[in-house]
């Protein structure tokens, strides 16, 4: 797995973690869900994301690193 695609999983599963808190918990955690939305969107244009650098400090390799698949 990519940092990229990490991002992607780890976007997914806060946005499913926050809908499910929201139900279960408080209306409130759907401000989780805009942040996510929000940072996703900013992270495009910027080229700048928290969860893809402490992905890559992790270990995981970007797009350019990764082997490709034959």
């Amino acid at each position: 797995m990519t940092a990229e695609n990490g991002v992607r999983v780890v976007a997914g599963c806060m946005v499913l973690l926050s809908v499910a808190l929201a139900h279960w918990v408080s209306p409130w955690w759907l401000c989780l869900t805009a942040f996510v939305g929000v940072n996703l969107i900013q992270s495009a244009f910027t080229h700048f994301c928290p969860a893809e650098m402490l992905l890559k400090k992790a270990g995981l390799k970007s797009c350019g690193e990764a082997p490709k698949a034959a």
